[in-house]
């Protein structure tokens, strides 16, 4: 199996000293994008990847990406979603507002609902052209794995293939939790300053979450990125859907992959835990890697090979097992 395309990276460039075209012809991968206009008035950016070999060669499936808070779909995600495309799956990814190339303040986001519409009208159309009997999973970073589970949640029928977490949001942990009182007082802060800038989690989060000193340099080198902590309602919406999902963990049954470092001071690796313990789904694996960090890809060459090769062997077994159940439906 090749390397993680982060490897070619440097702290400046997620392709390294190659151009974007150069990039994704030695990876090949035929690369797009597009935008929409949502009914709120803001453009969406979305993108896509599919191997350039795909006309000869049948796609193993589709996986639709969703990137964390202050993320976005085109930077160190990006070099994800291309390890996918090469290994033989078309993958997708949307921008919400306020992140990447989207419209909206950045990184402000008060509600939930219409990020996930964001995602539902997207995804659609990926669907769309690469329709069943091709599966199509979930694929979710951080806030995008608390996405991934409520797209599922919204819609089981179209979202029942699988789902991989990496580094989930996926509850509240009194570790984690804002510093007292500032938690108190945030549904406050919300209503009269709702974009007033505050620390959600202690300390920087990119200085959390990537390891590896030159992939945290890349990682803030992105001129969309913001290193500010989130607004008061984007803080009170994110421990909103943590809870809202602590309570509706047995509601998830698609097959699930959940992967999580077990040094992430982010995103507590104990929510991630209790979710594949109480989970409905019949089909569930846990990878909580020790000594890592909120941002796997952020680690060190030897765990980056080790956390994405499970995540494709799991792609690939459960894409070859939903191609055998829509034969034996035949």
């Amino acid at each position: 199996m090749a390397p993680h395309p982060v490897e070619e990276a440097d702290e400046k460039s997620p392709f390294g000293k190659l151009t974007a075209d150069e990039f994704y012809a030695r990876h090949g991968v035929v690369h797009s994008t597009s935008t929409f206009v949502n009914p709120r008035g803001l453009r969406i950016f979305t993108q896509r990847w599919v191997p350039a070999a795909a006309a000869e060669t049948p796609l193993l499936g589709a996986i639709a990406v969703v990137h964390g808070f202050t993320g976005e779909s085109s930077w160190t995600v990006q070099l994800t979603a291309v390890h996918f495309a090469r290994a033989g799956f078309a993958v997708a990814a949307v921008d919400h507002q306020g992140h990447g190339f989207s419209d909206g303040l950045q990184c402000h986001i008060p509600d939930i609902v219409p990020v996930l519409d964001d995602c539902d009208a997207a995804f659609a159309s990926f669907r769309a052209d690469f329709p069943p009997p091709l599966p199509c999973f979930l694929y979710g970073e951080s806030l995008g794995g608390a996405i991934a589970l409520l797209l599922h949640l919204r819609d089981k029928a179209r979202w029942r293939d699988g789902a991989v977490l990496n580094g989930a949001m996926c509850g509240v942990s009194p570790r984690f939790m804002p510093p007292w009182p500032l938690e108190h007082f945030l549904w406050a802060a919300a209503k009269v300053v709702p974009t007033w800038r505050l620390a959600f989690t202690r300390g920087n989060i990119p200085d959390r979450s990537f390891k590896v000193p030159w992939k945290r340099a890349l990682a803030v080198a992105s001129p969309r990125r913001s290193t500010a902590p989130p607004r008061a309602a984007t803080a009170l919406e994110l421990l909103r859907v943590c809870r809202e999902l602590q309570s509706r963990f047995e509601e998830v049954e698609l097959p699930l992959l959940v992967a999580h470092g077990g040094d992430d001071k982010v995103c507590d690796p104990g929510c991630a835990e209790e979710l594949h313990r109480r989970a409905g789904s019949k089909d569930k694996t846990l990878r909580v890697y020790p000594g890592m960090w909120h941002q796997l890809v952020g680690e060190p060459e030897e765990n980056v090979e080790k956390v994405f090769g499970d995540m494709l062997d799991w792609l690939k077994s459960h894409a070859a097992a939903a191609r055998r159940d829509g034969e034996g439906q035949q």
